[in-house]
């Protein structure tokens, strides 16, 4: 097509604003832009002048969707300031709390958000009527979750029971034997949407790019671990910011990032890029059903990639419910001693590694912070793949196009309120 006006308005099936603006004039690409227009939420700001026990709190309503993740990281930072180290059993918590949080997240991306996509329908609901069982499959996935959180945290949003130096509540080691039979039974229901997927056509894209995730070498890594990169290799959580390099584009109120090329990807395919040896036997089993290799260099297989992470979710979750029955869960008094100090932790939120940076004063006062969320460092590579992937679908009618363009946007599972840091004002003299 040589005239071709794309422009979409808030693309929908994602967390937050976004737009896609293409314009073609005489088979020439004049405009193509990922556009960020959410307000700016400055929630670092919002953290400094605070008690250190009331900074994950608070920092944990960055994010609805991944307030784990945005506790977690904020718990860690404030135990790196003070020279803590937690507990093996509070981390084994973490870690199981994390698998809820993955899993509930995963499978509403995979589920409720991006496979109306494959389907051929605009949303979730049409599919209650052709795909009834596949959509109450997907909520009793969705609530097991949420049930595991709230018997780890109190509730999965906005969590309760975690802070600084362990928890201030155990889980009932009857409610988690309890659940550990409901994720045995999960596996049933992945093997569902696994078989779905099996038939499903994902657009044949490729575009090699740097992919950075957190790695540890005694696990798949969610909670804890350094960061890696697919060129550069590993580097110390402490060289984030060397890492991250975020920049300001014109277009965006959500800023940008590069590191050894124009940009880079988190997230579930970077994880598993990176990882992927790591995996449970159950996530290698699906990863090759689904046909899953690495190095993936589609992005929209992030998708996929997602899939395979919840059997990871499902089946260390039950080896760690047994590891915590076995040995019996034990009260802690964790002796969390206030110092001035700067902390520096990360964590893979869904959507990709997460940073968290905080400065106290002598009395536990936070002073400075600084967070870089997932979807911020995912912008730049949103755009670099429009760029590459326009120009190859041009013989597209125009509706063709803004659906794989909106396709490739949710498949990294954007949460763009998260990632908006930039305030643009103006002064009149």
């Amino acid at each position: 097509m040589t005239q071709i006006n794309v422009n979409v308005n808030q693309v929908t099936r994602v967390e937050g604003h976004g737009n896609i603006v293409l314009n073609v004039n005489n088979g020439k690409i004049e405009n193509l832009k990922w556009e960020v227009t959410e307000s700016p939420r400055l929630f670092e700001v919002m953290l400094r002048g605070r008690q250190y026990e009331d900074v994950p709190h608070i920092a944990s309503r960055i994010c609805g969707i991944c307030s784990i993740s945005h506790t977690t990281a904020s718990i860690q930072a404030v135990e790196a300031a003070f020279g803590f180290k937690p507990s093996e059993q509070t981390m084994l918590l973490r870690r199981l709390l994390y698998d809820a949080e993955l899993l509930e997240s995963h499978v509403l991306h995979v589920l409720f958000l991006a496979a109306p996509d494959f389907l051929g329908v605009g949303s979730v609901f049409p599919l209650v009527e052709t795909h009834k069982d596949v959509v109450v499959m997907a909520l009793r996935l969705k609530k097991l979750a949420y049930n595991l959180a709230e018997a780890l945290a109190g509730r999965k949003t906005h969590p309760l029971s975690c802070i600084v130096g362990g928890f201030a509540k155990l889980p009932d080691p009857n409610e988690l034997n309890a659940l550990r039979g409901r994720l045995e039974d999960a596996y049933d229901d992945l093997d569902i949407t696994v078989n779905l997927f099996k038939t499903l056509s994902i657009p044949d894209f490729i575009r090699e790019t740097e992919y950075i995730s957190l790695n540890n070498p005694n696990e798949y890594a969610f909670v804890t671990g350094q960061i890696a990169s697919s060129d550069t290799g590993v580097t110390a959580l402490e060289n984030y910011l060397g890492v991250t390099n975020e920049f300001c584009v014109p277009h965006s109120t959500a800023k940008y990032t590069k590191n050894n090329r124009d940009s880079y990807m988190v997230g579930a395919l970077s994880r598993f890029n990176i990882n992927h040896e790591q995996l449970l036997p159950q996530a290698k089993r699906a990863a090759h059903v689904l046909g899953l290799n690495a190095p993936c260099h589609n992005p929209f297989m992030i998708t996929v990639a997602q899939l395979v992470e919840c059997y990871n979710a499902l089946e260390e979750a039950i080896d760690i419910i047994d590891t915590l029955l076995s040995k019996g869960l034990k009260e802690e008094k964790p002796d969390v001693k206030v110092k001035a100090g700067r902390g520096v932790a990360a964590v893979e939120a869904p959507r990709g590694i997460l940073f968290h940076d905080y400065t106290f004063d002598e009395n536990g006062i936070l002073t400075q912070a600084n967070c870089i969320i997932p979807t911020n460092q995912n912008h730049n590579n949103i755009q670099k793949d429009m760029d590459k992937l326009v120009p190859t679908i041009l013989n597209k009618t125009e509706d063709e196009i803004r659906l794989l363009l909106e396709m490739l946007v949710r498949a990294y599972d954007p949460c763009i309120s998260c990632s908006t840091h930039l305030l643009k004002t103006s002064f009149i003299k």
